[in-house]
């Protein structure tokens, strides 16, 4: 049995390309682990239960951040045969189990056996400002609402809010999904993080390294680049524009990861804003 530790270990376990580069974390207490999400692919969901049983400590619960299906759809695998909560705010159970059989249509295709057979879903629901204890370790949900998802939520570890388990609210350096539509939500949640968030907060997300408060400008940058390349292409040659927008944000960013999110967002924006309602069906 490891040695108890009276501080809580965070443990980030990152999934790579083939996964979407999804981060899960697996919080040490004394004697029992929470997890904060799940991975998106089987094979990466039960090296996420391989590493909480290298713990040698039993799961205590399971906090979701949104509802986005690369981070609840390794839930099986992940609690396995445990009997725990698993917990989301209610708007996040909601549009998980609204969503469902639109995401099996749409990633079975896409992932074959790799995208779980039988989803697990939340089984307990909280509040905005609802604290949940498990082995000495407080969690304290902010309800965000549309943001980056259909629903939102952060995670406060301990009462001085410095650790913070944010979801996709920032992606560190990669480009992101926005196709879900909520992009002035998303905008006003980051002015609202600015307030709101220590400076000196770690913010533990759901794609790349953890960060601090200091990113959500650059992050609020890259959602005005691609907007704005959006809107200012000329959608009459869909090809062109969509060359186009692609080239402008990765002028901005200039890497491929999570590139083909940015991608699969083009059509359902531009869609969005023209209010004409014929986006390209949402990857997730």
């Amino acid at each position: 049995m490891p040695a108890l530790s009276s501080h809580p270990l965070i443990h980030r376990h990152a999934a790579g390309s083939d996964g979407a580069l999804v981060n899960a974390y697996l919080i040490e207490g004394p004697t029992g682990v929470v997890a904060i999400d799940s991975m998106l692919t089987v094979s990466d969901s039960r090296a996420l239960r391989g590493a909480l049983e290298q713990l040698q400590k039993p799961l205590r619960a399971a906090l979701l951040t949104h509802s986005h299906p690369d981070h609840y759809g390794g839930l099986t695998e992940l609690v396995a045969s445990d009997d725990v909560p698993i917990i989301a705010v209610s708007g996040v159970n909601e549009v998980i189990r609204r969503d469902d059989e639109v995401k099996e249509q749409i990633l079975r295709p896409m992932f074959g056996d790799e995208w779980s057979t039988k989803r697990t879903f939340p089984n307990q629901t909280v509040s905005d400002g609802d604290t949940v204890r498990f082995d000495g370790m407080t969690f304290t949900v902010m309800d965000i609402g549309p943001g980056e998802s259909p629903h939102d939520s952060a995670w406060f570890l301990g009462a001085d809010r410095t650790t913070v388990f944010l979801g996709d609210q920032i992606y560190n350096h990669m480009h992101a999904y926005l196709a879900d539509g909520f992009h002035d939500n998303w905008l006003s949640n980051i002015e609202r993080f600015r307030s709101e968030l220590p400076p000196d907060a770690t913010l533990h997300i759901g794609h790349g390294e953890p960060t601090t408060p200091a990113l959500l400008d650059w992050q609020r940058e890259y959602i005005e680049t691609f907007l704005t390349a959006v809107r200012e292409v000329d959608f009459s040659r869909p090809d062109e524009a969509r060359a186009e927008v692609v080239a402008r944000v990765k002028d901005y960013l200039p890497t491929d990861e999570l590139q083909f999110l940015m991608e699969l967002s083009i059509e359902p924006v531009a869609a969005h804003d023209s209010h004409d309602g014929t986006g390209a069906p949402n990857w997730i």
